[in-house]
């Protein structure tokens, strides 16, 4: 199911986020919090860290090898097709189930809690920004 708009994580947009190397940073910092046997889209990335779907999918793609990137979907729950023979594999570890027509995951099974990833993604970027001070 999925979520409504008021259980939504805070949206990020109209912040200064700095650099590109920023972005990039923040869009690989939520794929690292996604829970095991759980999934998010790239519009969820986007919102949660202010940019777009598409640019938060291209830092996967070209970033993203060292993250749990088979938990980061497009908004239908399907991966590139390069991609699905890896990820039918994760996702069975984890235990998410993938879709009759085989392109993807069941997403709206398997979706984050949008709101506990939003808190733990504050957390984390919070606590990145005071080891950077000190």
């Amino acid at each position: 199911m999925t979520p409504s708009p008021t259980d939504r994580p805070r949206s990020f947009e109209g912040r200064d986020h700095g650099s590109r190397d920023d972005i990039q940073a923040m869009v690989l910092l939520a794929a690292e919090l996604v829970p095991w046997g759980r999934v998010i889209s790239y519009g969820d990335v986007a919102e949660l860290v202010g940019g777009g779907a598409r640019q938060a999918g291209r830092i996967m793609a070209l970033h993203g090898a060292h993250t749990p990137w088979w938990r980061v979907v497009n908004h239908a729950g399907d991966l590139p097709q390069h991609l699905l023979v890896a990820a039918k594999f994760h996702w069975q570890r984890e235990g998410i189930t993938m879709k009759p027509s085989g392109r993807g995951c069941r997403i709206g099974r398997h979706r984050a809690d949008l709101v506990a990833l939003a808190d733990a993604w504050e957390q984390a970027r919070a606590a990145m920004a005071r080891s950077a001070t000190e």
